[in-house]
């Protein structure tokens, strides 16, 4: 017997949850699609157990500091594995509340793999569900180099799953997810080792935000390395060894991390059955409607490979369910300003355009204004640590077109900023902005 719904999600991540719950506050009978834990990534083994993390790390490098401001304490050692149990009870916790959401909207739970039959068709490990819409919201994983020996590495999910902390730590990769597992691991007391596949970390972002990070991974002892591409891995008695194009190896080691990128979780949903386009990666384009080639088939969040962060699934989410049922003509998710933080150490808030991207579509018509300083909380000792700032504005108004921050606080001051960008904010603005004194994020009114 086949079920029928208005609405079928085919992912119980970030995005698809907000879709099917907003839809269903419209009054719409949607049901979810999901084999796994609700929450998909962030909530499982994304933004919210890695922030945890990055909390251990922050503590770790605040012990520092405390003689600076008069505390005798003495820090002994770190609990990895009792800190793994309190965190994976807290996320258990959050994927019953992602559950106790679904039932009181009405929403449910189909739990399995999905797999299209036609475009109004799903089949769920032989079970049938018909919907008029259907919304494609998969999500990634985290990719594995296709290498001799490269099972032999972790990926993210995979460090989310260490009992213990590993002594000797090579991480393959440059992004954010590479910087921030490599601060993590630094700061809780492992030994670093960082490769890259070209000259620098964080190559999408400002470079600014690159070369700072890079001077403070350096300070910390993080060894990075240029340059390096992956030809093999094989185990030793004395560790994992990786084995470069250019003969070079690195290690032994207790642990390998693969960062090297997301690949998105398509293959398995037989898209040609419904006639679904996607793109030689498995990513799924949608319009600025998240609309796919085919009129009631949907796509959001990771799985279409634009802007691949939690915040922006559940905007796009929430926006197709208003412009879908809640009679908002028009409504869409625009994917120009999304501020981001990254979770490094420091850590880093961007929003908007990188000074090469504005110059490279403005011209002469960029400005730039930069700060540089050590914040107030490493004034009484030794062990400072810098920030640095950026704003990129545009034309004779010089409208703030990109941000960019490093430092202390620059997770927590970005969302503010971001704002005032949205609704045009200029230079002048920013200028005309009484100070917060004092503060880091007072530098962001007071450039000249």
């Amino acid at each position: 017997m086949t079920e029928r719904y208005d609405l079928l999600v085919i992912g119980g991540g970030s995005g698809g949850l907000a879709h099917a719950q907003r839809a269903a506050e419209y009054g719409v009978n949607a049901a979810v699609v999901e084999k796994a834990a609700l929450g998909g990534t962030c909530v499982n083994v994304g933004c919210v157990p890695k922030k945890v993390m990055w909390y251990a790390a922050h503590h770790a490098h605040q012990f520092h500091h405390l003689a600076d401001y008069g505390f005798d304490a003495e820090v002994t050692g770190h609990d990895w594995a009792g800190l793994k149990a309190r965190r994976d009870a807290y996320i258990e916790r959050l994927n019953g509340i992602y559950e106790n959401n679904l039932d009181k909207r009405g929403v449910v739970w189909l739990s399995g793999t999905a797999r299209f039959v036609d475009a109004h068709t799903v089949d769920i490990d032989g079970r049938r569900v018909e919907a008029e819409r259907i919304v494609i919201a998969s999500g990634g994983r985290p990719t594995v180099p296709d290498i001799p020996g490269a099972e032999l590495g972790i990926t993210s999910d995979g460090f989310f799953e260490l009992e213990e902390r590993p002594q000797r730590v090579l991480i393959a990769g440059s992004g954010y997810i590479a910087v921030e597992l490599a601060g993590v691991f630094n700061a809780l007391g492992s030994d670093v080792q960082l490769v890259i596949r070209k000259d620098s970390i964080l190559r999408s972002f400002d470079s600014m935000l690159s070369g700072e990070l890079m001077q403070a991974m350096d300070r910390e002892h993080i060894d990075v390395v240029s340059r390096v591409i992956p030809q093999f891995i094989e185990k030793t008695d004395e560790g994992i060894v990786l084995h470069a194009e250019d003969g070079r190896s690195f290690g032994p080691v207790d642990c390998l991390v693969w960062a090297i990128g997301r690949t998105p979780n398509t293959e398995e949903l037989d898209l040609g059955n419904a006639g679904v386009e996607h793109d030689a990666e498995g990513y799924v384009p949608t319009d600025k409607f998240q609309q796919t080639n085919v009129d009631n088939v949907f796509a959001l969040g990771d799985v279409t490979g634009r802007a691949q962060l939690t915040p922006v699934a559940i905007a796009a989410g929430r926006r197709l369910a208003d412009r879908l049922y809640g009679g908002m003509e028009g409504r869409h998710l625009e994917y120009e300003l999304i501020p981001t933080v990254i979770f490094s150490h420091p850590a880093i808030g961007t929003v908007g355009l990188s000074e090469d991207e504005a110059r490279e579509l403005y011209g002469d018509d960029v400005k730039v204004y930069t700060s540089g300083f050590t914040g107030m909380y490493y004034a009484l000792g030794t062990n400072k640590k810098r920030s640095a700032m950026k704003l990129v504005t545009v034309g004779d108004d010089e409208k703030v077109v990109g941000c960019h921050v490093i430092g202390e606080g620059a997770d927590e001051m970005m969302q503010g900023f971001a704002v005032a960008m949205r609704m045009g904010a200029t230079k002048k603005d920013f200028d005309d902005t009484v100070a917060i004194h004092p503060t880091s994020a007072e530098e962001l009114v007071t450039m000249r």
